[in-house]
């Protein structure tokens, strides 16, 4: 791909996550200027410090705020893309789950990709090149697991955004794509990583064997946020070993 992210400018919401930040590394390295949000500002403050990018406290899940935001840096230039990395994991069975648990999987996931959905829309039919919304989704959206109930009814809700979405807005050039990873090497996977029995049980459901790195999954976002990719919308992008498409030998 050429390199047509100097001097562009995309929203990272989640960034000082695991993905976020090698998303940020690569957009910075390859000359984009970037806004990084979270609600927390101490997870932000180290990728903050590393790229330069403009840090925001920010609840994802509140649409006023997720639109002034986005409308502020849409009103003093362009915004070219946003990334939702905004979200959760809730492994539990559905008879085990309180009311509040899923309600909450379904704000942290499928709220916040809505809101910044509905924002960036509003900004970017208005922008000459229109823009690239980024969601995360999952396997779990696809594929049936034991116990991903809430977390497979947030993500597959995303998948639907997306696609109703990318319809609406591509004669707008404003393109919307998800990423969909399986088990990714991040802190919010912890227990898994720390749990010998779990994390053997769900890499033996990768064809490869093998989790998802940060790196890879920030690859697939900066891949769809690329303007080389400008013929791409409405698509789900797995970066998964074959878990939300393959079964394991």
């Amino acid at each position: 791909m050429s390199n047509g992210f100097d001097g562009k400018r995309f929203l990272i919401i989640g960034g000082g996550g695991g993905i976020g930040t090698q998303l940020c590394r690569r957009l910075h390295e390859q000359g984009a200027e970037l806004v990084i949000a979270s609600r927390d500002m101490e997870h932000l403050r180290p990728v903050a410090d590393e790229t330069g990018a403009r840090a925001e406290t920010l609840d994802a899940r509140e649409p006023a705020a997720v639109e002034e935001l986005v409308s502020e840096l849409a009103s003093n230039g362009v915004l070219h893309g946003a990334v939702n990395l905004a979200g959760s994991v809730l492994i539990k069975p559905a008879h085990t789950m309180k009311e509040n648990e899923f309600e909450e999987t379904l704000g942290l996931n499928l709220i916040t990709a809505f809101n910044v959905v509905r924002a960036c829309a509003k900004a970017m039919i208005k922008q000459d090149d229109g823009g690239s919304v980024v969601l995360m989704s999952s396997a779990v959206a696809r594929h049936g697991f034991p116990a991903h109930e809430a977390i497979a009814a947030a993500k597959a809700g995303v998948e639907g955004l997306m696609r109703s979405a990318a319809a609406g807005y591509a004669n707008k050039s404003v393109r919307v794509n998800c990423v969909a990873p399986g088990l990714v090497r991040t802190p919010l996977s912890a227990p898994v990583f720390n749990s010998d029995p779990m994390l053997k049980a769900s890499l033996a459901m990768h064809a490869d064997g093998k989790p998802c790195e940060p790196e890879q999954a920030a690859s697939a976002i900066a891949f769809l946020l690329h303007p080389d990719q400008a013929h791409v919308t409405g698509q789900t992008l797995g970066v998964d070993g074959g878990l939300g498409s393959l079964h394991a030998k």
